[in-house]
């Protein structure tokens, strides 16, 4: 059913299994009950226009129709593409020092709202820090977070899940064994997810 709006994964289970094993440092990262029968994990890149588009554009409606009603629990996965997004890990970077104060999602949103501002920076580590105070993120904290590089690894353990997992650019969606590629229209989402959750649902 889902062959002509979905490719299969490479490697159905990578990703999950994945994301299993470091539940504590997913857990900021998700939103959703941990007993919804669809689990999304979306494999984005802060630094990539189309993964903004679908944060301003698509993800606020499915939050309201699929993740605040129980039926979806979405995972956001870093997977940055620096070879052709270079201020990518540093945003991905002030993501994750903000997910260890419970702020991730914020972080989120604002990153994506103003990536128009740092995207084109050689140095973007000045914006980020700016942003600090204005999220409600303790600075002391943050910023040894940022200097000595406390989340990369995590990052590039997601990154390469990711890759395990069949993703080759961003965005993409792991939903149940399957992969939504790039920034579909809603419609597309809600056919996938309606599907899915029917049939988990039998």
């Amino acid at each position: 059913m889902f062959r002509t709006l979905i490719g299969l994964a490479l490697l159905a289970t990578a990703l999950p299994a994945h994301a299993a094993a470091q539940d504590t440092l997913i857990a900021p990262r998700a939103k959703g009950s941990l007993k919804a029968p669809v689990t999304v994990y979306e494999m984005s890149d802060f630094q990539c226009p189309f993964c903004r588009r679908f944060a301003l554009e698509t993800f606020s409606t499915l939050e309201k129709e699929y993740i605040t009603t129980g039926k979806v629990r979405w995972v956001f996965i870093n997977f940055p593409i620096m070879t052709l997004h270079p201020n990518a890990l540093p945003a991905a970077e002030f993501a994750a020092c903000a997910a260890k104060q419970g702020r991730f999602w914020p972080a989120h949103d604002r990153i994506y709202d103003t990536q128009e501002q740092w995207a084109p920076l050689k140095n973007p580590g000045p914006f980020f820090v700016a942003q600090i105070n204005s999220l409600g993120l303790k600075r002391p904290q943050m910023v040894a977070c940022l200097e000595h590089g406390a989340t990369r690894l995590a990052i590039r353990s997601d990154a390469e899940g990711a890759l395990r997992s069949g993703a080759t650019s961003t965005p993409s969606f792991y939903v149940e064994g399957a992969m939504i590629v790039g920034a579909q229209p809603l419609a597309v989402f809600r056919h996938v997810l309606d599907s899915v959750y029917r049939a988990k649902k039998r």
